[in-house]
């Protein structure tokens, strides 16, 4: 778990998960791959990016990212969190209130996120005047009812639970 760091709320009930090569993804037009799989495991609003250059993080949604193309480096949880480099395949599933920061690339970098059914992401910097509201909201964000990639048997199911 990544607790509160006093400039990012994290999140001390719910663990970042990561899946490495958790897709085997097609030679053509790989995001694909990560958009049919998240949308039928109930996780929508897919888009295809990269991941910001500064710490923020989503109080009002969980969030999965998954590599297409490229690799990324992201620090988690703030100055003093845990660096990840996820590369094509990997999965990483951050729990709301989690920080996150791209702090490298490498290749043509594309990822592709969503968010459980029923959430909409909000972005929130480190340290801004929001934290108040992000601390309040945080622990109210409902549980997915699946795991992006595995569906509803899934390991995320296992790992995040109501206290």
């Amino acid at each position: 778990m990544l607790r509160d760091d006093g400039t990012i709320p994290n999140n001390g009930r719910l663990p970042l998960l990561a899946y490495v090569g958790a897709v085997d993804l097609p030679d053509s037009d790989p995001p694909s791959a990560f958009e049919k799989l998240f949308t039928s495991n109930g996780w929508g609003g897919t888009w295809r990016n990269g991941v910001y250059p500064f710490h923020h993080y989503h109080a009002e949604a969980h969030e999965v990212l998954g590599v297409a193309s490229g690799s990324v480096t992201v620090l988690f949880g703030g100055e003093d969190g845990v660096t990840l480099t996820a590369n094509p395949g990997d999965v990483v599933v951050i729990p709301a209130g989690v920080g996150h920061k791209r702090v490298g690339t490498h290749g043509d970098l594309c990822v592709v996120g969503a968010y459980p059914r029923g959430q909409a992401p909000d972005l929130r910097r480190a340290g801004a005047g929001e934290r108040l509201y992000a601390l309040e909201v945080i622990p109210l964000v409902a549980l997915p009812t699946s795991d992006p990639v595995h569906g509803i048997g899934g390991p995320l199911l296992d790992h995040w639970v109501e206290e």
